[in-house]
Order: C-alpha cells, then sequence, then structure tokens
C-alpha cells in the first residue's frame, strides 16, 4: 500500500484539485491522509470526503507530513501537497514507487508562460543533477528508511531539501520523468523574476547554514508562526 499525505493550511480553493484524480486508486492499493495545520476556511469539509482519514496538527508542514507519516499504514509514503495534482502518466506510475527506497516525480508549472516551462526545465535537471528534491515534486519514500533517518526535520523551511540531504546518504534519488502539474500561484502572486531571485537567495542562504528561521523570513517576509 502507498499513503498519499496532504499537509493543509488553508487550502480549500486546491484541495479538490488535489484528492479528485486519486479516487479511483483508493482502497486496496492506496490510502489518503490529509493533515490540517488550523485552516479557517472549509478545508476539512472538502477533504472528508475524498480521504481515509483526517488528522490535525499543530501548524508547520513538516510537523504535519510527519503526523500523518505516523498514522500511515502504508509501506511507502508519498508526500503531496494541496496545490499539486497527478496527472494520469505520474498515477500510472504509482507502483513504481514500491520499489524505489525513495524519489521524486518531474514538474510543470501549470500556466501558458514560456518562463513556466523554463523555470519547470530547470527545476528537474538541478534535482537530477544534485539529488535534492522539492516538495513540489511529490517526495516519495519507504516508511523504514524515512523513520530510519528521523523522518521530516521540524524546522521553519527547507524541510525537504534537508529530508533530501539525509536520503541521499542511503541511496540515489528516482527520479520519475512523468511530471506532476504544481500551481504557479507562488510565481503569480510575486511574479516570475521577483520570484526566481527570492529562490536563488533562499537556497544560497540554505547551503551556506543559514538558520531556518531566517530563511524563512526571506521567503514570505515574515518570522514564521
Amino acid at each position: 500500500m502507498i499513503s498519499v499525505i496532504v499537509p493543509v493550511l488553508d487550502e480549500a480553493e486546491r484541495l479538490g484539485g488535489a484528492l479528485a484524480p486519486l479516487q479511483a486508486e483508493r482502497g486496496g492499493r492506496l490510502e489518503i491522509i490529509v493533515v490540517d495545520g488550523g485552516s479557517r476556511d472549509n478545508s476539512l469539509e472538502i477533504a472528508r470526503p475524498l480521504c481515509d482519514r483526517v488528522l490535525t496538527s499543530r501548524r508547520g508542514r513538516a510537523r504535519q507530513m510527519n503526523a500523518g507519516a505516523r498514522a500511515a499504514r502504508g509501506d511507502t509514503l508519498l508526500f503531496l501537497h494541496a496545490d499539486t495534482r497527478l496527472t494520469p502518466p505520474a498515477r500510472a506510475r504509482l507502483s513504481a514507487l514500491e520499489q524505489s527506497p525513495w524519489g521524486r516525480f518531474d514538474v510543470t508549472l501549470k500556466g501558458r508562460e514560456p518562463l513556466f516551462r523554463l523555470i519547470s526545465t530547470l527545476m528537474n535537471l538541478r534535482s537530477r543533477l544534485t539529488g535534492i528534491a522539492t516538495g513540489d515534486q511529490a517526495i516519495f519514500v519507504r516508511r523504514d528508511l524515512f523513520w530510519r533517518i528521523g523522518g521530516y526535520p521540524e524546522i521553519a523551511l527547507m524541510e525537504d531539501l534537508a529530508l533530501s540531504r539525509h536520503l541521499k546518504n542511503h541511496a540515489r534519488p528516482v527520479c520519475l520523468r512523468e511530471t506532476i502539474e504544481v500551481s504557479a500561484r507562488y510565481w503569480r502572486q510575486r511574479g516570475i523574476i521577483r520570484g526566481i531571485l527570492t529562490m536563488w537567495a533562499v537556497r544560497a542562504a540554505w547551503s551556506l547554514g543559514a538558520s531556518p528561521r531566517l530563511l524563512h523570513r526571506i521567503y514570505y517576509g515574515k518570522q514564521p508562526s
């Protein structure tokens, strides 16, 4: 069984789009766990008919994903963001996850802007070269390996990159070329060029050992709650 774990915080607008495509796979081969971090919209109402378990947790994506992993019954954990959709080709490769220690999918940003295609290509290439995956790429990992390294570090930001660093010590990631569709809201809200510069700044600061709280302030413009 594969356990799909979806951390949620005020994602009513997008959550249905992430969960609806998975309904045909629910049952014997797949369970869906939604972990809410204190939503003030109707995310929970949307989630309940579309998942197997709804959990609540203290806010924080890493904390929420760890809570979901503790409740999971599957031998493989798939961490899916609420603004990400597994396309039909990606869903067709779900069985490959169970033969892999860990890995991720290629991504495509939803939108027709030419720069989105370039950003997606560079994200996938960088991940393939470095062996580091981001949360947008739907990281999957064997449950025993996930807990062997201690799960997600419960930090304010970059928990996905930190997890990848630990997992790389055990195996290189399986980089599936089937794409998943990711919302481009980050890039539209900030502007594409500003978004790129912010991402570069955060990754550079992370590489230099900056604290997760500082990274959060650079990325969001405020301290973590």
